[in-house]
């Protein structure tokens, strides 16, 4: 895993990594090798899936992101 993906992931907060979670296509970053246990990490760090986060992003407003 390279810094900029970290510092990528780091940037997040915990409603964009909710999002990214629950609206990302599998495959996609982060979703791959070391990016993906350092995203599980930062994101059980902030709090994980809670009801209120679930609430806050909905399932019909998945936001931008970066797709990749």
């Amino acid at each position: 895993m390279t810094d900029a993906e970290k510092e990528r992931i780091d940037a997040l907060s915990h409603a964009d990594l909710a999002r990214i979670w629950r609206f990302s296509p599998l495959g996609c970053f982060p979703f791959k090798g070391e990016a993906w246990d350092y995203y599980v990490k930062r994101f059980d760090e902030m709090g994980g899936m809670t009801t209120a986060i679930s609430k806050e992003i909905g399932w019909d407003k998945p936001g931008e992101f970066f797709y990749d």
